[in-house]
């Protein structure tokens, strides 16, 4: 896999933030060293957040967050200001853009910003054109905990000290993690069982699986792929008992039924659980599930916002378990995408996807809003394990 094919939910997300017409656009632009974001000398040319994957050297794959300035006005304004707000989540490192002196929504902005843990770089903007640069370091260096790089975007002047800047505030929390790597070494044969349904179109494998497959054949690893109508083929196949058998979630208990003793258990969901969310907390939110009863209010938030299919995990197969399990009465909402309500309380336990399409950002926080307001959140896969009794003997 190349740079370019990183997908953009393994990248790191650097947001600009800024009052329209401060040179966002073109500052990334000329960070790229491309016209990738469209520049205007009218206010308000970004509305909806823009997300551009790109290579940014030394540190290599990474998704800017082009965001509309957050000084628009009007109801139409209003709305941009709370996209760029969502946007705040999925941000790893955030830009905030300089040209006055007038620093009160800046301000703001900044305690939100520090309030999420997002790492924060001071940018002073168009220093090509404007003529009271010194006053406007004199009033940020006043306002705010760090010394702005004065830059201009239109000249590509002080690129490559924003460039080191970017570099020396990756969060640590953000790290290129492996998939697999707690659970496998080198040599080890990994039997992956996948079964190609209507969630799987024609040619194609879903992007858990394909990442998972190369996570493992970075670590060495020999991965051994089947469906589950093969399962016991494929054994019989193999020289000795695979050292993990990872499955879709949805065929766990005829998987642990007839996988051999030694081999470990395991799915791509529970994988993806630990890999861009918080393991712990999805395991203890799976143990409020046997506390459920037909009064309560579940939540399934799937990050993708595909067309309702037949057998659809999230939308069908989970809801449908609960109901049996629990009471038809139950009442089970699903949000996909970003529509994630920002109120929870309603909510008795949230069930989330693996997230394979958010990053560990995006999905780390909504599992801290969940956990403010002291809603149980768990994922698919765990919360699968649980219904059928094996999550005790799962490999998390």
């Amino acid at each position: 896999m190349s740079l370019n094919d990183t997908p953009r939910a393994n990248r790191l997300h650097i947001g600009l933030f800024g009052k329209r017409n401060s040179g966002k656009s073109s500052l990334i632009n000329a960070l790229t060293g491309q016209e990738i974001a469209i520049v205007s000398p009218f206010a308000g040319t970004t509305a909806d957040p823009v997300f551009k994957s790109m290579e940014l050297h030394p540190i290599g794959p990474v998704v800017f967050i082009d965001t509309a300035g957050f000084d628009d006005e009007g109801e139409l304004g209003k709305l941009r200001v709370e996209k760029t707000k969502e946007a705040v989540r999925k941000t790893d490192i955030a830009m905030l853009i300089f040209t006055d002196t007038d620093l009160e929504k800046e301000k703001l902005w900044y305690e939100d910003l520090r309030k999420q843990k997002v790492p924060v770089i001071g940018i002073i903007n168009k220093s090509d054109i404007l003529t009271n640069i010194e006053e406007i370091k004199e009033a940020v260096q006043k306002n705010f905990d760090f010394i702005p790089e004065v830059v201009s975007a239109a000249d590509k002047q002080g690129m490559d000290r924003v460039r080191e800047v970017l570099v020396r505030n990756i969060p640590e929390s953000y790290e290129v993690k492996s998939i697999t790597g707690g659970l496998v070494k080198e040599g080890d044969v990994v039997l992956l069982v996948m079964p190609q349904d209507i969630q799987a179109p024609k040619g194609r494998l879903i992007l858990p699986q394909v990442q998972t497959i190369r996570d493992l054949l970075d670590n060495s690893c020999m991965p051994i792929c089947t469906t589950a109508d093969r399962l016991e083929e494929s054994l019989s196949a193999l020289k000795e008992e695979p050292a993990l058998i990872i499955t879709d979630s949805q065929c766990f208990s005829m998987v642990y039924d007839k996988k051999p003793h030694k081999s470990r258990l395991t799915s791509f969901s529970v994988l993806f659980a630990a890999y861009k969310g918080d393991i712990e907390t999805f395991k203890a939110g799976a143990q409020t599930i046997m506390s459920l009863n037909e009064n309560s209010r579940v939540l399934i938030a799937e990050a993708c916002t595909h067309a309702p299919l037949e057998e659809d995990i999230g939308r069908v197969k989970i809801p449908r378990m609960l109901k049996q399990r629990f009471g038809e009465k139950m009442t089970v909402e699903v949000k996909a995408g970003v529509d994630f309500p920002r109120d929870l309380s309603q909510y008795d336990l949230i069930i989330h996807c693996g997230a394979c399409m958010f990053n560990r950002r995006y999905m780390m926080s909504r599992i801290d809003s969940a956990k403010a307001q002291g809603v149980p959140i768990t994922n698919y896969g765990v919360a699968l394990a649980m219904l059928t009794g094996i999550l005790d003997k799962v490999t998390v």
